[in-house]
């Protein structure tokens, strides 16, 4: 199948590239957006809500966002372990075409929601549960979003779709928390949509110059969502780092707050290439006080993490603001 046979609806198959526009000065827009209500998040942005349709509904939702390689996948599936050792039925959906996110879940990379409606030419009434979901550790249950192919359209199609397709198999109503694990450190539109569902955003982040510039953006982008959707900041995940000198620093500026610290333990490594959770590993110190950290944050979460009144910094002058005297 090439690219020029997926249905233009999702990719935008075949379709050359429009200019940005307000909704009011292309009928193209106008047209699509007839009978929604627009929200503006951001100068040059166009924001639709959501159908209520494919809301997720009762479940609690977070999303985890961070730096591409800060640990956003061995955070997420470890939350998701520890939400489920304190009684909560867990989804996680991967939302990265990758689709490695619940690999130490499963023990294997999954098929995508993306592959399967292929297999079927996309008609997704074909499909049943089992074909897309998979029951990992712990019973955590296991999505992969997967992506458009690479340079082409956009993924919150796939995200839109994932979530739909979960509500029509009914997953979604025994659900009491979902967690979404987000591509990368540049949110745009397609992979901020997880906002769009989300009761609480959390930021993966390392005591480092990158992961933090990374977080500050990420905030940014967080707050544009809030505007005109329930999403807000809950908090931050130092990872990989001993230190957390500057993130601190970086929390006290803008309002931020750290809710666990995995400090660079090798134990965590070692999980990702024995291809199991923290929780699947052999007993030891590190062990316990990575588990500990885990257990603390799904227990934090539950009980309602009151969000955060966060002013992020303007690029340059977070420039100027990190590092040392």
């Amino acid at each position: 199948m090439s690219l020029d046979d997926l249905p233009a609806g999702i990719f935008g198959a075949g379709q050359p590239a429009r200019p940005i526009a307000e909704p009011g000065s292309d009928p193209v827009v106008r047209q699509a957006l007839d009978g929604c209500d627009p929200h503006f998040d951001g100068e040059g942005s166009l924001q639709v809500q959501l159908d209520p349709e494919v809301s997720i509904g009762k479940a609690q939702v977070f999303a985890v966002y961070g730096k591409g390689g800060i640990g956003k996948s061995t955070t997420s599936s470890n939350l998701s372990v520890a939400l489920s050792k304190l009684g909560k039925r867990v989804v996680q959906i991967g939302c990265d075409p990758k689709h490695d996110s619940t690999f130490t879940l499963t023990k294997r990379l999954v098929p995508t929601v993306i592959d399967v409606l292929e297999s079927v030419d996309f008609h997704p009434e074909e499909l049943r549960l089992d074909d897309f979901v998979y029951e990992g550790y712990n019973g955590v249950m296991c999505v992969e979003a997967g992506g458009p192919p690479a340079g082409t359209g956009c993924g919150g199609y796939v995200v839109g779709q994932t979530v739909k397709l979960l509500k029509q198999h009914h997953l979604l109503d025994d659900t009491d928390v979902v967690v979404f694990d987000v591509l990368g450190d540049v949110v745009c539109g397609g992979f901020a949509a997880p906002l769009q569902h989300a009761d609480r955003a959390l930021i993966v982040t390392a005591n480092d110059f990158d992961s933090i510039f990374a977080m500050n953006r990420i905030a940014t982008a967080i707050l544009a969502k809030a505007k005109n959707y329930k999403v807000r900041i809950g908090g931050v995940i130092a990872n990989r780092s001993a230190e957390t000198d500057q993130i601190d620093r970086f929390n006290a500026a803008v309002g931020l707050k750290t809710m666990a610290h995995l400090p660079n333990l090798d134990v965590i490594r070692r999980s990702r290439l024995k291809k199991r959770t923290l929780f699947e590993m052999e007993p030891c110190a590190e062990v316990e006080q990575a588990q500990q950290q885990y257990l603390k944050l799904a227990a934090a979460l539950l009980a309602g993490a009151d969000p955060l009144a966060v002013t992020p910094m303007r690029d340059r002058d977070l420039f100027d603001f990190l590092g040392f005297d």
